[in-house]
């Protein structure tokens, strides 16, 4: 019987594991071990509308990740509550940190799918545990609430939404400020996609600063910040949201396995480089960008890999997506999307985004999606 770890209890992990469960164990005898640092699996897909007070609840974004495994017997699963702390390649173990202390597991083969967690303090992605991740979203709430004027930093689309959430709820009561770097927000998207988000914010209220920086923040003894611009202003806010991309979990592993931005570098059948039954899938992966689909994707092929491998066959290489697809809202009512240089109109974003998939949340855990 092989033993396959798999470490990472997101959107990559999950669905991997149930893949193998559901098909590959009808095949060939395994047992998988999916090792987590939270009990609860976070929908951080609805995360930037999350962040304003009373919208979505803890019990709607939060739910347990042992339950939606209980179908499959002890034998063939095993739920570790903890953390990564270390990878050795050649003894093929996984040193384990949790409640109850250091530990050590074994594998045949690895799964790495340990994710991402935001730059900035925001929990747009989780940030430690389950608890420390809903403690994050309540303190976030009430600073929301207390404040008068809001900066949000960085033009991508977390901090579009973001602001488009934020402005939506308060745009008339409070003052929601979004600083972007580049000359136009979405930089490197199609233009009718980024000036129809750029009109949209402005509808809102939103108050644009392009071409503008935030060199520094520092935060007063009120809990109020001052950044500095780099246009040389001092700007004094209530609440700072920088949304500055991301940062993969991969401090546990060996620096060799890593690109110089700490991202897993793996190959065209996604096996981490050079190195043997170990694989690297998600947002903790440089194969493509950080998103569910290609971590959907990347999570399908790498089942049917390993289903090969297990019947003693030839995997085949991965083909990643040729066009990024990127769909978003700006507040409730208006959303764009595109597919390559194709626009997706507003009405089809809005129609499909209208729950942010937390209906499909169900099934991701228990399987059924796969």
């Amino acid at each position: 019987m092989k033993n396959i770890v798999i470490l990472g209890g997101s959107y990559a992990g999950i669905s991997t594991a149930h893949r193998l469960l559901k098909h590959v164990g009808k095949t060939a005898p395994f047992k998988i071990t999916l090792v987590s640092p939270n009990t609860h699996f976070y929908w951080s897909m609805a995360a930037a509308r999350g962040l304003v007070p009373g919208q979505i609840s803890d019990e709607q974004l939060f739910r347990p990740i042992a339950e939606g495994f209980e179908q499959y017997p002890a034998n063939q699963f095993k739920f570790v509550l903890g953390s990564a702390e270390s990878v050795n390649v050649e003894a093929k173990h996984v040193g384990i940190s949790g409640s109850t202390g250091a530990s050590t597991l074994d594998y045949d083969f690895l799964i790495i799918a340990t994710g991402s967690r935001a730059k900035g303090d925001a929990p747009f992605k989780g940030v430690g545990s389950t608890e420390d991740t809903k403690a994050a979203r309540n303190g976030f709430h009430v600073r929301v609430e207390k404040a008068r004027t809001i900066v949000v930093a960085g033009g991508g689309v977390t901090g579009c939404e973001t602001a488009g959430e934020l402005a939506y709820e308060y745009g008339r009561e409070k003052e929601i400020i979004f600083i972007a770097g580049h000359p136009t927000l979405l930089s490197g998207t199609p233009t009718t996609f980024s000036t129809y988000v750029q009109k949209s914010l402005q509808t809102l209220k939103v108050n644009l600063k392009l071409s503008t920086q935030v060199k520094n923040a520092t935060q007063l003894p009120d809990g109020s910040y001052e950044l500095l611009l780099s246009t040389g202003e001092k700007l004094t806010t209530d609440t700072y949201i920088p949304t500055f991309g991301l940062t993969p979990n991969s401090s546990y592993l060996p620096t060799e396995f890593l690109d110089p931005k700490g991202y897993v570098v793996v190959d065209s059948y996604l096996k981490v480089l050079g190195v043997k039954d170990v694989w690297a899938i998600g947002d903790v992966s440089n194969c493509e960008w950080s998103q569910l689909i290609p971590a959907n994707k990347q999570s399908a092929h790498l089942a049917k890999s390993i289903m090969l491998l297990l019947n003693n066959k030839t995997p085949l290489p991965y083909k990643t997506i040729s066009h990024r697809i990127t769909g978003m809202q700006i507040g409730r009512n208006k959303g764009i999307g595109h597919f390559g240089s194709w626009i997706i109109p507003s009405f089809v974003i809005v129609y499909v985004r209208r729950m942010l998939f937390m209906e499909k949340m169900g099934a991701w855990l228990d399987g059924s999606e796969f």
